[in-house]
């Protein structure tokens, strides 16, 4: 894998963080909010941080597991955006974005896990 896609994957990651955190602030103070913007705080950074962490690993195995909890939180953003989108909940316009966004980024750590996993099976 070339370096500079995964300093650009990272990047679009720490930028998907960055807008969750805009996102969340703006929306409102009352109990949906505190829940499901608490809630996305933390799937949505945690994407981005395992995903640095992944950059570390010791090994394949390590890679990928590393990379899985990433798309693992990646799909816990997308459930969450998708109930605020089913009530209307926050900014329409940022949370259509976020959710393009997130189903983009899931299908690249998808294929990302499907192709190292193939090339551990060749080894």
């Amino acid at each position: 894998m070339n370096p500079e896609r995964k300093f650009d994957l990272e990047e679009r990651l720490v930028n998907f963080a960055a807008d969750i955190v805009f996102f969340c602030r703006d929306m409102p103070s009352d109990m949906t909010g505190h829940y499901y913007g608490n809630q996305l705080l933390r799937s949505g950074g945690s994407s981005a941080l395992n995903f640095g962490e992944a950059q570390g690993a010791n090994s394949d195995k390590d890679y990928i597991n590393k990379v899985s909890i990433t798309l693992k939180e990646l799909k816990e953003s997308r459930v969450n955006l998708k109930i605020l989108d089913r009530v209307n909940y926050g900014d329409s316009s940022m949370r259509n974005k976020l959710l393009n966004e997130v189903e983009q980024l899931v299908r690249i750590i998808a294929t990302i896990i499907k192709n190292k996993k193939q090339g551990q099976d060749t080894l």
